[in-house]
């Protein structure tokens, strides 16, 4: 769903080779000739990942705020504005940026959020922002139901704010920290409980902690290296826990003052019918934009025929399957919402009736969880796929993005390359954007997997935006998986 030795080792020759020595060579296994086959591969791989999240940014760093992006003064305009338009028709919306002194911006990189909407209908649509990088901006619209709708256009970051995040992104300054909870014996039958901070050990500059400062927790599979602070009584195997920590901001003052949030709306009728012909959803399938709508709360794909589920035919579906859910909340909110068809819990539910099984495991380190959880109960996904048999009664789902926003972009390329080495065989809103697109091209060739692109299907609704979605968006996630498990 929507949100890697190989990749990130591509880069550590290429550029800055330091920060992945370790993790480098255990991919480089077999002979001479297979191993710079791989290379060139990695490095054609990760020019193509660099162009697909490649971002405008200002070619100098301001020195006042009035030279951001203004949310009150920036505008937008429908292109040739009719009093009526056919469903099918699409509609071309131009954005001008400007500064809060009022000026024409001169460059690109605003992030901005673009759909069109219906509230009584609940209907609405994604569109896609394009960035002529001189300060102007374009959006096609569909228009894909009967009646009214209205445009809707928000200034998320402004080009400087992007700058900055881009910056604290690539640096190896720890924005978030993390608890380890350690246990053992003490004198006379009692325990000794410490808790320490801990984190990612990763980038050019290796440790968040200089000198001999730290416990080090590999995973032998992926590589990936876990540092807690070095207790003071119990040893290193005594890890026991993990929790979120604290975290930490890096902005300077001017920094932290650039802020932003804009919203304009206008309206227009239009009237016509509204009929497409789909084919079955499979894998191999690209997400167009937009990639469907929301009509009456119901989702109607554009990418292949996906269908309401009841109960019954959710049961029928997933009839002699063993459904396997990893990662982050986002499958944590599916699970619950299969769990209702399908009683069980906490972890896994089982319906007996249908022979169907489904599990939740949450991944593992980093991870923001507020809650305390045993650090037996955090595992790699891409270790958890080694040990899944496979055949047709098993359904993979994993995402894989909202706990990673805090760290460099590197290591989460890194990660997602280790779980589709294992297939082989979902902060800031731009961050999560970034991820998802990364997502997405990582796993785009390979055959036999399904990129569940849920981005416009939550960017567009009309619920307040949240990174756990609301029932009804999570109702529509799940009809568009099941209409891949069980295609019509």
């Amino acid at each position: 769903s929507s949100c890697n030795s190989a990749m990130h080792k591509t880069l550590a020759i290429k550029q800055h080779c330091n920060c992945l020595k370790a993790n480098c060579f255990e991919l480089m296994k077999g002979s001479r000739a297979q191993v710079m086959q791989t290379l060139i591969f990695m490095m054609v791989e990760w020019q193509r990942l660099q162009k697909a999240i490649d971002w405008p940014i200002p070619d100098q760093e301001i020195t006042h705020l009035s030279q951001s992006t203004s949310p009150v003064h920036s505008t937008f305009s429908i292109v040739g504005l009719k009093e009526s338009y056919k469903v099918g028709e699409k509609i071309s919306v131009i954005i001008t940026a400007r500064d809060h002194n009022k000026n024409l911006k001169r460059y690109g990189g605003d992030y901005f959020k673009a759909k069109l909407f219906n509230a009584k209908l609940k209907a609405s649509v994604y569109g896609e922002v394009v960035d002529h990088r001189n300060g102007t901006y374009s959006v096609a619209l569909l228009l894909p139901w009967e009646g009214q709708a209205q445009v809707f256009v928000r200034l998320e970051h402004s080009s400087e704010v992007v700058q900055i995040l881009k910056k604290y992104r690539e640096s190896s300054f720890p924005r978030s920290h993390y608890n380890g909870y350690f246990e053992g014996p003490g004198l006379n039958e009692t325990k000794i409980f410490e808790v320490v901070e801990c984190n990612l050990k990763w980038g050019a500059d290796g440790s968040w902690r200089k000198g001999d400062c730290c416990c080090e927790h590999k995973d032998i599979k992926t590589g990936t290296v876990w540092q807690c602070e070095r207790p003071k009584k119990l040893s290193c195997d005594k890890l026991v826990r993990h929790s979120g920590g604290r975290l930490e901001n890096p902005l300077n003052l001017f920094e932290h003052r650039s802020g932003e949030g804009y919203k304009k709306k206008k309206k227009k009728k239009k009237t016509g019918p509204n009929r497409r012909t789909m084919e079955k959803c499979r894998s191999g399938m690209t997400t167009p934009v937009p990639a469907g709508f929301y009509l009456k709360d119901v989702w109607k794909s554009f990418v292949c025929n996906t269908r309401q589920f009841s109960p019954a035919q959710m049961a029928n579906c997933l009839k002699n399957k063993i459904v396997y859910l990893m990662g982050d909340s986002t499958t944590r909110q599916w699970f619950e919402f299969l769990e209702i068809k399908v009683p069980g819990g906490p972890l896994m539910a089982v319906e007996l009736k249908n022979n169907i099984i489904v599990h939740w495991r949450v991944h593992g380190v980093p991870l923001r969880f507020g809650k305390v959880m045993p650090i037996t109960d955090l595992h790699y996904i891409s270790n958890d796929i080694d040990e899944i048999a496979g055949g047709a009664h098993a359904v993979v789902v994993f995402t894989y993005c909202a706990h990673l926003v805090f760290h460099p972009i590197t290591f989460y390329v890194y990660e997602v390359a280790k779980i589709r080495q294992s297939v082989n065989i979902y902060q800031s809103d731009w961050h999560m954007l970034q991820l998802n697109t990364v997502m997405q091209e990582m796993f785009r060739d390979i055959d036999g997997v399904i990129f569940v692109d849920v981005w416009q299907m939550t960017s567009c609704h009309y619920l307040r935006e949240h990174i756990h979605p609301g029932p009804v968006i999570i109702g529509n996630e799940i009809d568009m998986l099941l209409s891949y498990v069980c295609p019509a």
